[in-house]
């Protein structure tokens, strides 16, 4: 049974993702609605990868990714 709870947490509540204060898809849905539509899937992907950082994997490689999806969102805006 306690493997199953786990499990279970290891998927809804990562321990990459609850380091500060505030769990990361709290912050990702505060934030990510006020870009709209159109932007919040890239910001709340880059406020992901910024928050877990230091926590998993490679520091450079989810700072690349996070970079990737604001990039992404630029391109999304388009020349204004």
């Amino acid at each position: 049974m306690e493997q199953i709870f786990e499990a279970k947490n290891s998927v809804d509540h990562p321990s990459h993702y609850k380091k500060f204060k505030f769990e990361a898809i709290e912050v990702i849905d505060e934030v990510a609605p006020a870009f709209g539509t159109k932007l919040s899937f890239s910001i709340g992907n880059a406020l992901k990868y910024i928050l877990r950082a230091p926590f998993k994997g490679t520091t450079r490689q989810d700072l690349e990714k996070a970079a990737w999806y604001l990039e992404h969102a630029i391109e999304l805006l388009g020349v204004e």
